[in-house]
């Protein structure tokens, strides 16, 4: 069956009309994915079950861990203490069969302490190599921000490239490799500020909020179940590295449109013209976005990346990596604030 048009020009078209049944229109839209993300859409929520056995709520901060983790990325974890900080990178570590090793900053902390220092054998009479506890595949570095500056750049390399240089030898770490920090907002005493640097490589910073009434009363209960337990001991590691390193690989696969790669980047251009802005986000903000959001599209099973996606990763990503004017900080407009503007004002491509 065929229909006549005629086109701007005068010239008589013949167009197909589709006569579909509504079994066939019903088929029609039926569609699978390019990539099998069952089973990691499945792993993803086995894991947010195990930690949800210790954790009441706090589902943002434990949806972006998971999204770093996949996207290869590292996550910095800022609450004030006693909103489950340290103990829910624990238990996401515990909850995996990975190495896992925990560093407490403090003001004193050398960098030999972090990475190793090479010690002399009096038995062989040469030096040997000692490695640190950087030397793991789940790192937990709690209060970061109390190390001085020269501590911190010890972390530049390993979180960048995954290798540790030491006194001209190269020593690649094990994947995946993901550093999770804890800091403390409100206390200044003692404490540094991370360098931009720094700060610029981890994918995500996670703000951590205050529970509501119900969630509050829910840990009252669950604390006063616990009895003479631990709270880890209800968590059993069922992931591997092997299948970690699996899905990092297929969510590098995701798919994303090219009006959607061009979104990002007008998101990240519009912070550089922001006047209300000093400092704009880097090129690796925008990296961070494009894996972030594919690692949001294959936790929901998708393998194309939406708009929300790109909305959900951008700020996380960006808060951290953008400074506010003197003159706005001063009257109390945040970096978040900023971002979500921009996020409203950029058009969303259809």
């Amino acid at each position: 069956m065929e229909t006549h048009e005629q086109n701007l020009e005068g010239q008589t078209t013949h167009t197909p009309s589709l006569d579909i049944t509504q079994e066939d229109n019903t088929q029609d839209l039926t569609f699978t994915n390019r990539l099998d993300l069952s089973e990691l859409q499945l792993n993803v929520q086995n894991l947010k079950q195990e930690i949800g056995k210790v954790i009441v709520g706090q589902t943002d901060m434990i949806d972006m861990l998971l999204a770093s983790l996949l996207a290869k990325g590292h996550s910095l974890i800022e609450g004030v203490p006693g909103v489950a900080k340290t103990i829910t990178a624990k238990l996401m570590a515990k909850s995996l069969s990975v190495g896992y090793s925990r560093i407490q900053f403090t003001p004193d902390l050398m960098p030999s302490d972090i990475l190793g220092t090479s010690v002399f054998n009096l038995k062989s009479t040469e030096f040997e190599f000692k490695k640190g506890p950087i030397f793991s595949q789940m790192i937990l570095i709690d209060e970061i921000n109390r190390a001085p500056a020269k501590t911190q750049a010890a972390l530049f390399e390993v979180m960048e490239e995954q290798q540790i240089t030491i006194d001209g030898n190269y020593y690649k770490l094990e994947s995946p490799f993901m550093v999770l920090a804890t800091q403390n907002p409100i206390e200044q005493e003692g404490t540094y500020r991370l360098p931009e640097a720094q700060l610029d490589r981890f994918l995500f910073k996670i703000v951590v909020e205050y529970p509501n009434v119900e969630e509050e009363i829910e840990i009252l209960v669950r604390e006063q179940q616990l009895e003479n337990r631990e709270k880890t001991d209800a968590i059993t590691p069922f992931l591997t590295a092997e299948q970690i390193i699996s899905y990092q690989a297929l969510v590098t696969q995701v798919l994303v449109e090219v009006h959607l790669l061009k979104y990002i980047a007008d998101i990240i251009v519009a912070t550089r013209n922001n006047p209300f802005l000093y400092l704009g986000a880097s090129p690796r903000a925008s990296i961070a976005i494009l894996k972030a959001s594919k690692a949001f599209a294959a936790m929901a099973g998708r393998d194309f990346v939406t708009p929300e996606d790109i909305k959900r990763a951008a700020i996380p990503v960006l808060h951290h990596r953008v400074i506010v004017t003197p003159e706005r900080e001063m009257e109390g407009i945040t970096s978040t604030d900023v971002i979500k503007q921009i996020i409203e004002t950029v058009e969303i491509p259809r």
